[in-house]
């Protein structure tokens, strides 16, 4: 039996998470877990699953909920989250929060020895060198669940990471990727939630519409596995089927297909080094198919993975500073706040405008992280 701590557990990666817990009850089990603003939700996992520590966002819900539910604990705020990773019985970590508040407890938890799935992208965003260096001194598993980076992890298995020349991330291209930049000028909320392939939150959503998403899984690649900036590439495949590819030296290309479905690499995260059915997934029909497609990413069409690319090429607190005025920027559009091509144009601003700290401390990160929100919040 594995103890899991899950952060997220009423967001898309954590409901998918839970939805694995109860396809496999003898192998499983929810030991704590976070939550946001969902109570309701909050209140039907509760009494589905028996976690032993809740953290709510908000005190006044934690203590509301203590009365419905007297044998469990609970806590609250970010102090909160950072128990719930570090719970003593839990060996597994699935960090699934939104932002960069996932990053201190992903921090703790691998103090604490625990094996670490993250699906939360921010926490090497924003300080990829503090936390690979803790992986490192813990030697703690690092797992990957975004479905990108765990077709890279599953492509490795078996192989030497020196022999990778290449790394190339697949994009779906979001819901706009058939249109013109000149046809994104009166595109609404609505219309960048409808994406194509996938059933994801409205901010993970919108990063994909920008490819801004894409953009901070390149710089997380770059950590996870070690690999220079130019030799990641991104492809637009517009069918998300293969999830993403590694070439070696040798020329040879290794892939990890399967249907649009977090749950397989959730799954893998779980259960690895090993494998276990899952019984509710829809199988790859290659013939069903047909074909596959696939063209080069154009950057000035897509200009935040373009920015993804310089920050973290340029390195220290810009990337930190990308990913907190894309959060602010992208909160700003789905409030009907500005436009879809401004999270551009403040994304621009705002790197432009910030003096980069090189290898910065985690107390430099935080206040970067603070400033930039506050800076970006004063041009709206």
């Amino acid at each position: 039996m594995k103890y899991i701590s899950l952060l997220g557990s009423t967001g898309s990666i954590g409901t998918q998470t839970l939805d694995i817990i109860k396809e496999h009850p003898t192998e499983f089990s929810l030991a704590a877990m976070s939550v946001g603003r969902n109570v309701n939700l909050a209140r039907q996992i509760i009494a589905e699953f028996h976690p032993e520590l809740v953290c709510m966002l908000e005190k006044d819900d934690a203590e509301s909920l203590k009365l419905e539910f007297p044998k469990i604990s609970f806590t609250y705020g970010p102090e909160g989250l950072s128990e719930v990773a570090v719970y003593k019985k839990s060996t597994i970590l699935v960090n699934a929060v939104m932002g960069s508040v996932g990053l201190e407890p992903t921090l703790h938890a691998i103090e604490a020895g625990k094996t670490i799935a993250l699906a939360n992208k921010e926490t090497l965003v924003t300080a990829g060198h503090i936390v690979m260096e803790a992986v490192r001194r813990n030697q703690v598993p690092l797992l990957p669940v975004d479905s990108e980076h765990s077709a890279i992890f599953q492509a490795l298995q078996g192989e030497y990471e020196k022999n990778i020349d290449k790394l190339i991330l697949t994009a779906s291209g979001g819901s706009f990727r058939d249109r013109t930049r000149n046809e994104l000028e009166n595109v609404t909320v609505q219309d960048a939630l409808n994406h194509p392939n996938w059933s994801m939150g409205a901010k993970i959503t919108i990063d994909s519409a920008t490819m801004m998403n894409k953009g901070l899984e390149v710089i997380e690649a770059h950590w996870m596995f070690g690999v220079p900036y130019e030799n990641i590439d991104v492809v637009l495949h517009k069918e998300s089927i293969i999830h993403s590819m590694i070439e070696f030296h040798d020329s040879s290309v290794m892939a990890q297909l399967g249907t649009p479905d977090m749950r397989v690499p959730i799954q893998y995260a779980l259960t690895f080094p090993n494998r276990l059915p899952l019984k509710t997934a829809q199988r790859l029909n290659l013939a069903k198919v047909g074909q596959l497609h696939f063209a080069e990413m154009d950057m000035e069409r897509f200009r935040c993975l373009k920015f993804a690319y310089e920050a973290g090429m340029a390195g220290g607190t810009l990337p930190t500073v990308l990913n907190a005025a894309n959060e602010i920027a992208v909160e700003a559009f789905l409030k009907g706040k500005i436009t879809f091509l401004q999270i551009e144009d403040l994304i621009e601003n705002t790197l432009t405008n910030h003096q980069s700290i090189m290898e910065p401390s985690l107390a430099e990160i935080k206040a970067v992280d603070v400033d930039t929100r506050k800076y970006v919040n004063s041009l709206l």
